[in-house]
């Protein structure tokens, strides 16, 4: 059941490091992406995979992890991602990204939740950074990085607090909890 996908799709951020991802599995969630709609069908978002620990070992250092969690500057080594899927929109077809990436992206990592993986949408990027590790061509901006792997933590969703507070944060087990509004605090009548 899709809601099922959706419910179990949540933001990972410790991964079994060491539970490899395969370069096709890799593929088969951009070709999710591939398949998912595009503003004037421009489809104009290109893909960097990476499932190797050397060209990970490149990606890591120029990501931000949580900005909720003041205290944690990310995954320790083994627990970091197994596979990165780095999303790129080519300026020579479009200026214009933010529908197919949020598309793009959802439907990875629905693909990949359905694989029994876990991931994270990272836009807190030191893109130039990033850009001279993978040799990025500079008609390619970097838009968004999804880590994956089989995620090592517990993520449960909860009401939001009396006082309104939407912060994620993780308890003294390392259980990660995420405040959602209620959805009849969403529709508007």
């Amino acid at each position: 059941m899709l809601k099922d996908l959706v419910s179990k799709n949540r933001s990972y951020r410790r991964f079994y490091q060491e539970v490899s991802v395969k370069r096709e599995t890799l593929e088969e969630l951009v070709d999710l992406a591939r398949l998912s709609p595009s503003a004037r069908n421009v489809q104009p978002l290109k893909y960097i995979l990476s499932s190797d620990p050397k060209k990970n070992a490149l990606i890591f250092p120029h990501l931000a992890w949580a900005g909720y969690l003041k205290d944690w500057a990310g995954p320790e080594e083994g627990e970091r991602p197994s596979a990165y899927i780095v999303i790129l929109g080519d300026t020579e077809l479009s200026k214009f990204f933010a529908w197919d990436l949020g598309i793009a992206a959802q439907s990875i990592l629905l693909g990949a939740t359905e694989k029994s993986l876990g991931g994270c949408m990272i836009a807190s990027i030191q893109k130039d950074k990033l850009r001279q590790a993978l040799n990025v061509p500079i008609r390619f901006e970097i838009l968004l990085v999804i880590a994956l792997g089989k995620p090592k933590e517990i993520v449960v969703i909860e009401p939001v607090s009396l006082d309104g507070d939407i912060k994620y944060w993780n308890d003294s087990k390392g259980v990660h909890h995420v405040p959602k509004r209620s959805l009849s605090e969403l529709i508007i009548d």
